[in-house]
């Protein structure tokens, strides 16, 4: 008999107020200046364009940024007066849909600039007088913490959208390492039984990656990298988009219906040979680097051509958090400390994927590899909540999604910020989306006695 999982979380160290205050100074500055970035680059005219009827015009996204402060940090933990209450429902993104936006009276980008340095101007001010104590709200910074996620996720989400314009390209990075060799073995088995799941004490995490909580998983394996474009460039040549046996019966009236044939962004030149488009850069396939802007149906019927599954979310943190040597669950593949750059590839360092067997320092205990990172990885679970979960601080965050037509991803992107990332953090989206940075990898039943 085999003990269970370790009750003892993994406890972070409590900072002093200063030191916290200062984190948090740091995590803001980093999230406006990379919306910073991302809107400057671009003159008016593409900033109030819609690039996409999924995305919204960039300066929508600056200005609710900007908006979600205020309400958070300026109005309830500062108590002060509203700065703009007149373009609170403009700026509400439950009651106008990313294709009406564009048709809203929209702060134009000089006053959306001006609103969200205001803003930030009376945000440092109560930052600094803030005992980051008392309400569960304001406790260890969580609003200033959470308002510096939701602008890192509207910062990749203008990623996306930077992905979907077109005209020459205006981002540069430095390019992603690839190694260029392969990592073996194929697969890691991951053995059966209970561990942690989600937290109860990271200070910062959102409420749907709460509580901790005991899971069983069965004994099973899991491809040790994501799925690159070389593997799937061999499902695409064996006619994987053909082939109707492969396809779920709905992903197969998607396949159809949207007429997919290859991932987003991939185009074939005369003489066969495939490149994908990145940021206004055509270049040829990497066949190295994860594959990236595959729906989940797609995803699904690689793996089901390849003889796999998609792991469930559960398998998923287990392979990335669970170590067996110490019987707990970990904050990270690695270990409970902050991402570096020698970990994963986050924060928008690079404009893509890096290669497979490129950050062997972030590999887990079981031997998995850029478990965070590189590409948001599908799950074949549904977005649910957690037994025990509550809403915190205001349901639309999660709770209202909860039950629909979503599948949750794990482990963040390129464009991801590690402020946003951890081996708790769940992502969702629906089943067809493909202008997020999702990829996956594979999973497969093992027999106990294996």
């Amino acid at each position: 008999m085999t003990a269970g999982p370790s009750t003892r979380p993994t406890e972070p160290e409590t900072p002093t107020p200063e030191a916290l205050r200062a984190e948090l100074a740091t995590v803001l500055a980093r999230a406006r200046a990379r919306s910073a970035a991302l809107t400057d680059c671009v003159d008016e005219s593409e900033l109030i364009a819609q690039h996409s009827p999924l995305m919204s015009p960039l300066v929508w996204d600056l200005a609710h940024i900007g908006n979600q402060e205020e309400l958070w940090l300026v109005r309830d933990v500062g108590g002060r007066e509203p700065v703009r209450r007149d373009i609170d429902e403009i700026y509400d993104a439950f009651k106008h849909a990313r294709a009406d936006r564009p048709a809203l009276p929209l702060l134009n980008p000089e006053e959306a600039r001006g609103y969200v340095a205001e803003v930030r101007d009376k945000v440092w001010d109560i930052l600094d007088r803030s005992p980051l104590a008392g309400r569960p709200v304001e406790r260890d910074g969580f609003a200033f913490a959470m308002i510096a996620q939701h602008e890192q996720q509207h910062d990749e989400t203008m990623l996306a959208t930077h992905q979907l314009r077109s005209g020459p390209a205006v981002l540069r990075a430095a390019p992603a390492p690839d190694p260029m060799r392969a990592v073996t073995p194929d697969e890691a088995l991951i053995p059966g039984g209970e561990f942690t799941m989600g937290t109860s004490t990271d200070p910062w995490a959102l409420d749907n990656e709460r509580p901790a909580h005991t899971v069983s998983v069965a004994t099973f394996a899991l491809d040790v990298a994501p799925v690159t474009n070389g593997q799937y460039r061999e499902f695409i040549a064996d006619g994987g988009y053909e082939r109707a046996e492969l396809w779920s019966e709905r992903g197969w009236v998607h396949r159809r219906s949207a007429d997919l044939t290859a991932p987003q962004f991939w185009e074939r030149d005369g003489a066969g040979d495939w490149w994908r488009r990145s940021f206004g850069t055509l270049a040829p396939l990497n066949p190295n680097q994860p594959v990236v802007h595959v729906c989940y149906f797609e995803a699904q019927a690689y793996a089901r051509w390849a003889g796999k599954r998609l792991p469930t979310e559960s398998e998923w943190e287990k392979a990335a958090r669970w170590d067996p040597a110490t019987r707990r669950s970990r904050r990270y593949p690695w270990g409970d400390e902050e991402p570096g750059s020698e970990h994963a590839n986050l924060g928008q360092r690079h404009l893509e994927p890096a290669g497979v067997g490129a950050y062997p320092r972030g590999r887990s205990p079981h031997g998995v590899d850029q478990l965070i990172g590189d590409v948001w990885e599908w799950t074949s679970s549904d977005f649910l909540p957690y037994p025990g979960f509550a809403a915190f601080p205001y349901r639309e965050y999660s709770e209202v999604f909860h039950g629909g037509d979503y599948k949750v991803l794990r482990g963040g992107s390129f464009g991801t910020d590690p402020v946003a990332c951890r081996g708790t953090f769940r992502n969702w989206d629906h089943p067809v989306r493909r202008q997020i940075f999702a990829g996956f990898r594979c999973a497969r039943d093992v027999p106990e006695s294996a």
